[in-house]
């Protein structure tokens, strides 16, 4: 009895095994031309609607129209990821152009903005209320180079032709602001480097080179005389005996040092490729270039038919970095809770790192700096209390909406603005990302500088708008209708109340 009772159970357990199986074969029928079930996932139909159109396929091959369609696409999205990726490499190229194009060619030219940087240049948001002194060098002309930068120097710094950070100097540098001599080392330099020196090595062979003075009382001239004057570049080979500096005044001049948005931004990318070692940037990104035609020691000679796809990926691509700028959708690039005010430098690290690389490089917040603004470096992302400066922009007014300078805007700035040094807003034009041109050179005002009129708390409304409101000419700021426009506002020696966000700008609020 015991064994028939095992052996209806053994047939009964059977039963359920083959019933099971059973639903499993059915759950996954065995499709025509095969001999086992084959999972839907891994099959494509013969018709599939896609964004880019209906693609066809003979058991899962694609006609030769939607493989031209597919292939074309891919074209399209590599030259959109070119774009986006080659910012830093083209903003460096169009600065070291516009440089030349005023006669700054060689390493011992630089350009010192003596009456402050108006609006006139086309350089990406650049501000009023500090002296510049800038330049470029290409190490494989000069070999390694001698920056010797005098005490009281604000921030300086060079970066690479990949807009990457090489060194500071000044005040973040390692002279501390008490000055020194720093020597550049070119890309492959094996010697040794001689003592004497702050040392740092670049992997490209063109270098921006920016340095940053204050005002004293307001006015520029003490900075301007300081670099002018002490400031010297020289190829090592040369220190015996080095060249007189060239001087060019930066303001009240008209010259471009921004990149191209149409097809001649795959130009210049080709001329950096070109002129920098194989290996300035990595084999992922020299691939990606590579992708469409752009490779060193190639000529890019693309067909009729290939220009076409990159003059459309360059359009989709320019509306991309923009839509990244005005309409910035990293919630962690805003500074407020129910606020526009953002940081343009989004991450807080300078190598572009997300969440300290465990989300690789933070491709969309490299994009969205480059597109705006210049310079990478450490200092700009630091929380140093009292030391160095703080950015925010907005680029909406508090509904949402974006600026027109047909209207008249007011901005409220509280009182105890958290600035050790002085405070600043300045304006710009949302097609250049240069300062916003106007009857005034100087679109700006600076708490040093400018005489606004307080409140009765201390707070300053500021005024945006094509007129200036009766009674608030020392509080506006000129904009033009049929224009857009956007403010930064500038803490020099930000304190605490910045940082711990106690202290925070109005909105930007529509006058009706």
């Amino acid at each position: 009895m015991n064994d028939f009772k095992k052996m209806s159970n053994g047939f009964l357990v059977a039963c359920m095994v083959t019933v099971f199986l059973a639903s499993v074969v059915n759950a996954e029928k065995i499709p025509k031309g095969y001999n086992t079930p084959i999972p839907s996932a891994i099959m494509t139909p013969d018709k599939v609607k896609t964004r880019i159109g209906t693609l066809d396929f003979f058991d899962g091959v694609p006609t030769e129209e939607t493989a031209q369609l597919a292939l074309d696409h891919l074209t399209f999205l590599r030259g959109v990821e070119v774009f986006l990726n080659g910012v830093p490499m083209a903003s460096i190229h169009a600065l070291v152009e516009g440089y030349k194009s005023i006669g700054v060619t060689e390493a011992n030219h630089m350009i010192v903005t003596d009456k402050l940087m108006d609006s006139n240049p086309l350089f990406l948001t650049a501000n009023t209320d500090t002296v510049y002194a800038f330049s470029y060098f290409d190490l494989e002309k000069t070999g390694p180079l001698v920056i010797e930068v005098p005490p009281g120097t604000g921030p300086g710094t060079v970066n690479d032709a990949f807009f990457r950070f090489v060194v500071d100097m000044g005040a973040p540098g390692p002279d501390r602001g008490k000055g020194g001599k720093y020597l550049i080392l070119p890309p492959g330099y094996e010697g040794k480097a001689p003592e004497g020196y702050f040392i740092a090595k670049s992997p490209s062979y063109i270098n921006l080179f920016v340095l940053r003075g204050f005002l004293v009382d307001g006015k520029p001239d003490a900075a301007a005389k300081m670099f002018s004057e002490k400031v010297h570049v020289y190829p090592l080979s040369q220190k015996d005996n080095p060249p007189k500096m060239v001087i060019t005044s930066g303001s009240g001049i008209s010259y471009n040092t921004i990149h191209a948005n149409d097809f001649t931004f795959y130009e210049e990318i080709n001329d950096v490729l070109q002129k920098e070692p194989i290996d300035f940037i990595d084999p992922e990104l020299r691939g990606l270039f590579a992708s469409i035609g752009l490779q060193k020691g190639k000529e890019f000679k693309p067909t009729p038919e290939l220009k076409k796809i990159l003059t459309d990926a360059v359009a989709v691509a320019n509306a991309t970095a923009r839509s990244l700028i005005f309409h910035t959708p990293q919630k962690e690039a805003y500074l407020y809770e129910n606020s526009y005010w953002k940081v343009a430098f989004i991450g807080g690290n300078h190598e572009w790192l997300k969440d300290d690389g465990a989300g690789g490089r933070y491709l969309d917040a490299r994009t969205l700096f480059f597109y705006g603004a210049t310079v990478n470096t450490p200092a700009m992302v630091m929380q140093m209390v009292g030391m160095g400066s703080q950015y925010a922009m907005v680029t909406q007014d508090s509904k949402g909406n974006v600026l027109d300078g047909g209207k008249t805007y007011t901005l409220n700035i509280p009182a105890n603005v958290p600035a050790k040094d002085f405070w600043s807003v300045v304006i710009y034009d949302p097609q250049t990302r240069s300062e916003l041109q106007t009857s005034d050179p100087f679109p700006s005002k600076n708490s040093e500088a400018d005489k606004m009129i307080p409140n009765a708390d201390g707070s300053i409304d500021l005024y945006f708008g094509p007129e200036a409101p009766k009674g608030k000419e020392n509080n506006w700021i000129e904009t033009v209708p049929g224009k857009s426009w956007f403010p930064i506002l500038r803490l020099y020696g930000p304190l605490e109340p910045w940082f711990d966000k106690t202290w925070k700008p109005g909105e930007i609020e529509l006058v009706k």
